[in-house]
């Protein structure tokens, strides 16, 4: 596998793990940004997401390390770390160590979703990561939404902006969905690291149709390269999460997640079987994209149509802003490729 020339260690908010995967008490490894982590819960019911290698001489603290009350205990001497990652106990000591402390990252656990904050400068979180919910600020909660449906494909050899770009790309619907579909697009604004894409629904062939017709649209908000949550409204009412996290400098993990509205007063077994049916379709149609941006190569420039230009090059030049070099690459390749035109 070629490594892809976009950087794989992008700025924002990134999805690591379900909220039902790291119960109380429990300790979850996983691999992003070529990183070997940990995320473990609490006592308290707090989730803590560190590197996964004990300070004090290495040791692996997803095999064998285990939760006691607010702290997680290493299997190979008993040290234990704190929330923030600070030593706060020897069994073996008087006292502490308090020169040596194990990177944690900012935390944000919503919609059933455990999100950490990268960033390779080890900056502060720019924004917030978004809510299906409580971003569209419309009074919605979970308790309107039958439960979420699920779809996870690991290490892909795909980027994470690839998905973004499919938020402005109006014509792929009649040719990997076969569906007619032709979306108006209403809103593009790119202005702030929270970026905004709505767009209404028509068909191909209603010509005729003018937007203050059209019942049926989708907004969306992309928080970042790592999150994009959306809103339909009209024919089904449903909301929906894209999460992608790089695993390594070649591929990514891809989480999907759709809630499907329940009607008041219909909350019905059938209507509920229903809703399943449209969330499996929802999650069908976006598998067939995950299969397209799984062997999809970056290109740049690319060949865009007039009608293609505005939205393709306002994404790609809204993206470059979460890359640590502002323009794609990685500091370290941006400095190699300096070293070697003077060499």
């Amino acid at each position: 596998m070629a490594k892809p020339p976009l950087s794989m260690k992008p700025t924002g908010w990134f999805q690591v793990a379900w909220s039902d995967q790291v119960a109380i008490g429990a300790v979850h490894t996983m691999k992003y940004f070529d990183t070997e982590l940990i995320a473990w819960r609490s006592e308290s019911g707090r989730v803590t997401v560190m590197n996964a290698y004990c300070e004090h001489l290495g040791a692996h603290l997803g095999f064998g390390g285990h939760v006691e009350g607010e702290v997680i205990q290493c299997p190979f001497h008993g040290w234990q770390w704190n929330a923030e990652g600070r030593n706060v106990c020897i069994p073996y000591e008087p006292r502490p160590n308090r020169g040596r402390r194990m990177r944690t990252y900012p935390v944000a656990e919503r919609n059933e979703s455990i999100y950490i904050w990268h960033d390779v400068e080890g900056r502060d979180p720019l924004f917030d990561a978004p809510d299906v919910f409580a971003s569209f600020e419309d009074g919605s909660s979970a308790a309107d939404y039958y439960p979420q449906q699920r779809l996870f494909r690991e290490s892909l050899e795909l980027h994470p902006q690839y998905v973004l770009e499919n938020g402005v790309d109006f014509a792929h619907f009649k040719f990997v969905h076969n569906t007619p579909i032709v979306p108006v697009f209403t809103r593009h604004d790119f202005a702030e690291p929270v970026s905004y894409v709505d767009f209404t629904i028509t068909f191909e062939g209603d010509d005729q149709q003018s937007i203050d017709d059209v019942k049926s649209g989708v907004e969306a908000i992309n928080g970042g390269l790592g999150i994009a949550v959306t809103k339909s409204w009209g024919m089904v009412d449903n909301r929906t999460i894209s999460a992608i996290t790089p695993v390594d400098e070649r591929t990514s993990d891809v989480r999907f997640m759709a809630y499907i509205g329940r009607t008041p007063g219909k909350d019905t077994p059938r209507a509920e079987a229903k809703a399943k049916e449209f969330g499996e379709e929802i999650i069908r149609q976006f598998s067939q994209d995950v299969h397209i941006w799984s062997h999809q190569r970056y290109s740049d420039p690319p060949a865009l149509s007039s009608s293609e230009y505005e939205g393709f090059t306002a994404i790609r030049k809204w993206s470059m802003q979460f890359y640590p070099d502002g323009r794609g690459g990685s500091a370290a390749d941006l400095q190699a490729a300096s070293t070697n035109q003077k060499g």
